[in-house]
């Protein structure tokens, strides 16, 4: 017997609904569909990595189905357009965080278990941490790991990554999407990754940036003032308040920075700009920097000044991502003034299935003080 739910409006109004399946992930990776909603004229589905929406299809009772090619195994976020207006899935309970956009996740297993899945390996801990900012005038979550093992009271000291999160996200960001707490519980089991704090802020510095009515991270005044803002807090708050409650490493040989998108361009300008803090730097899909002229984003940078400070400059981006050439301009320029980096480009596009991957690559060449800048090409998560 299939399942009736009822619904009961405000005004009284009852209807009844048979239960609907959504999505159904079949052996091959093929993923279905369905979506109720009969007086509806064009719908379709929003699938992350695809490159173009997917239209559905409406049988005698009203109910939309589409159904995609096989995918490979991972997790992957949606959402539907129902005329126009973007929709969740009413079938589907899991949800993926965004201040922007939330959507919809499912998972397509496999038979080879990815660092980011759930595994019977030790497992570290995710704290919450809720801090007033004096700089930016409003209070803000903070999120860290600690690794396996981690003891308060003992006096083991551990090193440092800031892991930044993209445009639109909030700091739940990297574990609830990301899933990094499993990745490094996964890389730290294998002896693939050194233990490690991971530090994961709220990443705005201006919050009108991100509401929905204002203006956009496109607004090269409102970036720019963006990216300064939370430079200063990372730097005079957050990691101090880190050295201060953790067991950290509090020396620049164990700090890394790292981020995604507009994370991605954070870690950048403040990771370069504070060699002093910061020896490892990486970003992912990095968002547009503060200017056209990467010159005035870093005044100081040269190969004679940054080459004997940088342990690992690390640059990734997807082929088919929309900030390929930003990050191929950012790359070239860098080149052009001698720096040694690592420029990473694999296939993908600006999505979490190339972030994790991202991570997974990037983790075990960090706190190692001996591995070369062209090594991290070859690493990739098994």
């Amino acid at each position: 017997m299939r399942a009736i739910f009822c619904f009961v409006t405000v005004t009284s109004l009852m209807y009844c609904q048979q239960a609907i399946q959504s999505p159904s992930v079949s052996a091959d990776g093929r993923v279905t569909f369905r979506l109720r909603s009969p007086d509806s004229t064009h719908v379709q589905v929003n699938v992350e990595s695809a490159k173009a929406p997917l239209p559905m299809t409406k049988d005698e009772t009203g109910v939309w189905t589409a159904t995609t090619g096989p995918l490979g195994q991972d997790y992957y976020s949606y959402s539907f357009e129902v005329d126009g207006v973007r929709f969740l899935d009413p079938s589907n309970p899991r949800l993926v965080p965004n201040l922007l956009s939330p959507s919809n996740y499912f998972q397509v297993p496999g038979p080879d278990p990815q660092p980011w899945n759930m595994s019977d390996v030790p497992h570290g801990t995710v704290h919450r941490h809720i801090y007033r900012s004096a700089i930016i005038g409003n209070s803000r979550e903070l999120y860290v790991y600690t690794p396996p093992g981690y003891d308060a009271s003992a006096s083991t000291r551990y090193p440092v990554l800031y892991l930044l999160h993209g445009f639109s996200d909030d700091a739940s960001a990297w574990t609830a999407v990301g899933r990094a707490n499993l990745i490094l519980d996964t890389l730290i089991s294998r002896g693939q990754a050194k233990q490690m704090i991971i530090v994961m802020p709220l990443g705005y510095g201006v919050a009108e940036i991100v509401r929905p009515t204002g203006p956009m991270v496109s607004d090269t005044e409102l970036r720019e003032r963006n990216y300064t803002r939370f430079g200063n807090t990372l730097m005079d708050e957050v990691i101090p308040l880190v050295d201060r409650i953790y067991r950290t490493l509090a020396d620049r040989d164990s700090r890394a920075i790292a981020g995604l998108s507009m994370g991605g361009a954070e870690s950048l300008l403040i990771g370069l700009n504070q060699l002093q803090t910061f020896s490892y730097v990486a970003s992912f899909s990095a968002g547009e920097l503060s200017y056209a002229d990467f010159s005035l984003d870093f005044p100081q940078l040269t190969g004679a000044f940054a080459n004997n400070r940088i342990h690992l400059l690390w640059i990734a981006c997807g082929t088919d991502d929309r900030l390929i050439k930003n990050n191929r301009q950012i790359v070239s320029w860098l080149k052009s003034r001698g720096i040694q980096l690592t420029a990473i480009e694999t296939s993908g596009m600006h999505t979490w299935t190339v972030w994790r991957r991202n991570l997974s690559s990037l983790a075990p060449l960090l706190f190692r003080a001996d591995t070369p800048v062209g090594r991290a090409a070859s690493l990739q998560p098994r």
